[in-house]
């Protein structure tokens, strides 16, 4: 992530009233914050992060708005001057003619009432329009608005230093033009999306349960091929480790918090200045170069000139992740605030090499897939005498197919090192598909807005499910079926986790949970490990020590020699899951 606001970057902007807005940092553009105002885009690009801006409005000393930045010793100021003008109200029963109505055990009057305080429009003496004046005057600046509003309030002598403090915080909130500017990060966007937005499309996941998620997948950055460095030459998909099998429904969400784990999620600065510099063959709209388009390329000059971060031999083979969708294009469309865009035509950004995906279709019948089919291969003379446009189709469709091909294939060989789940599908049936890709340790976690769906998978891989498996073993049709439908035998270690991170308001005396939260799903995460079970006879051979077998008649202790063989037709041992014994099953025989 970048210390400083880049052109073209989506950045969080926090407003006075505490709402968040995601922006695009566009050049020579005037975003707008609505009542709070607008300003000129190229004033904060290159400033770093987390500076609070004033607006200044445009008038007769300047003719467009600008920002001035707010020091952090005038910030402090503010909130120092909060604090001091509550601690200096005048001690509660010094007053005369006072009602109280809060006393602490010794009697001691700790709290007025504000009963009698009418807190309506004749309290204040400023209209709406002089106010309004006032925000578009010369020296509109929030401060002085709030002192006059303060100074025109005729009950303002009445109210409790809780009540003031209040009323003036609500004040700045609505007359203070100051913003500040975070960096766009996943907790900032699954918070923005759950608040500002539509909480459905990212299956109501809040940033706590986003940390669960992560924490239990264990899901890191590790490879041989980290960002920064140059993907492999060679042909082969060799299979490695720290490669990551997704089902994502939340637009993209559960993707981009893996890849920021993995740290494959923002661009660097190499890929930043790779993308900067001038490509001279770069597509136009008729299917041409910019060079000559009469001019004869060979066949490797054009498959790498265009689209180039397609070429399936680009691809990583570490650090990756493999998203599998129900659709005929990945909805990744939350990706799009971190810069990435899966139709660039220039590998600028680290998903470009360490992203892939593949449709259900092509995963389970690739053979009924098209894309999956090898289009029919020209000779060298035949591709020469093609037009320029059905050129480029020919080579576009070979590119598709190797890169579809290669994909398809390395996500059938298995081997990956977690599979993560956040789908509204059936997970008994991903699961049933997924799980034997995974390799042996690792971590398999589901998400689901309601507990039932997970209820079911402990249910289903349950130590009692397993015993009943293990009993049935060998019978045709097993797996899957209304009893069965997932192999219990392959993942243990199961559990269910739910939280739900409540805010507070912390003050003296008013330390209480909010009521104004939102509410919606409270969410839950099934995890496991997923395991290899035996397969086959077990058997163990080899020759018994001396043992002592007890005092004989003369009191000396006696000795046996041992010898012979242990065959062990079949044997599963106890296993501790979570804190409860799962029942022995299995039998030995044979013991010689």
């Amino acid at each position: 992530m970048d210390d400083c606001i880049r052109p073209y970057a989506h950045v969080a902007i926090r407003l006075p009233s505490d709402a968040v807005k995601v922006l695009q940092i566009t050049p020579n553009t005037v975003p707008s914050l609505g009542k709070f105002g607008s300003f000129p885009a190229n004033l904060i690009i290159g400033r770093p992060y987390h500076l609070t801006f004033e607006i200044l409005e445009k008038g007769p000393e300047r003719e467009q708005p600008s920002l001035r930045i707010v020091s952090v010793a005038e910030l402090y100021e503010d909130i120092k001057e909060e604090d001091e003008n509550v601690e200096d109200q005048i001690p509660m029963g010094e007053r005369v003619g006072e009602e109280y109505e809060v006393v602490n055990p010794e009697g001691k009057v700790v709290m007025r009432t504000n009963r009698n305080i009418m807190d309506d429009s004749t309290t204040q003496k400023l209209s709406g329009e002089e106010i309004e004046a006032l925000k578009k005057g010369e020296t509109a600046s929030g401060k002085d608005i709030i002192a006059k509003i303060l100074e025109s309030h005729t009950a303002l002598d009445k109210k409790t230093a809780f009540s003031l403090a209040k009323y003036t915080l609500r004040k700045r909130k609505k007359y203070l033009r100051r913003f500040t500017v975070f960096p766009l990060d996943v907790a900032q966007l699954a918070d923005f999306v759950f608040n500002e937005k539509d909480p459905r499309n990212i299956m109501e996941i809040r940033e706590e349960v986003l940390s669960i998620i992560l924490s239990w997948s264990n899901v890191h950055a590790g490879g041989a091929s980290l960002p920064g460095q140059l993907p492999p030459s060679s042909g082969s998909h060799q299979i490695d480790h720290n490669r990551w099998l997704v089902v994502d429904d939340t637009a993209g969400l559960l993707v981009a918090a893996l890849a920021e784990r993995m740290g494959i999620l923002y661009p660097t600065d190499s890929h930043a200045r790779q993308n900067a510099e001038p490509q001279p063959d770069e597509p136009v709209g008729n299917g041409t170069s910019t060079t000559d388009s009469s001019a004869q390329v060979s066949t490797d000059q054009t498959s790498t000139t265009e689209h180039q971060h397609t070429d399936p031999l680009s691809y990583s083979s570490s650090n990756t992740i493999t998203l599998v969708h129900s659709a005929i294009q990945p909805n990744v469309s939350l990706l799009s605030y971190f810069s990435y865009d899966p139709n660039a035509t220039r590998p600028f950004h680290p998903l470009n090499t360490h992203f892939k995906s593949l449709s259900w279709l092509q995963l389970l019948h690739p053979t009924e897939d098209a894309t999956y089919r090898e289009p029919s291969v020209l000779s060298p003379s035949e591709i020469s005498n093609l037009k320029a446009g059905k050129r480029s189709v020919y080579f576009r469709k070979r590119r598709r197919w190797v890169r579809v091909s290669s994909v398809v294939d390395e996500t059938r060989s298995g081997g990956f090192t977690g599979l993560v789940v956040a789908s509204s599908m059936a997970l008994t049936s991903i699961l049933h598909h997924l799980v034997p890709l995974l390799r042996g340790g690792a971590q398999v976690v589901v998400y689901a807005p309601n507990i039932e769906p997970l209820m079911e998978l402990m249910d289903y891989y349950s130590s009692a499910r397993r015993s009943a498996f293990l009993a049935r073993k060998g019978e045709e049709g097993l797996v899957p079926s209304e009893e069965f439908p997932v192999d219990p035998t392959l993942v243990m270690g199961t559990a269910l986790h739910m939280i739900r991170a409540k805010p507070w308001q912390v003050l003296p005396g008013r330390t209480h949970p909010l009521m104004t939260g939102r509410g919606g799903a409270e969410g839950g995460v099934f995890v496991g490990t997923r395991i290899l079970p035996v397969e086959g006879k077990i058997s163990a051979r080899g020759q018994f020590k001396r043992r002592k077998t007890g005092a004989g008649a003369d009191g000396k202790s006696k000795v046996a020699d041992g010898g012979g063989s242990v065959k062990i037709e079949s044997m599963e041992a106890d296993m501790q899951v979570d804190g409860q014994t799962e029942e022995a099953a299995g039998e030995m025989s044979e013991v010689t």
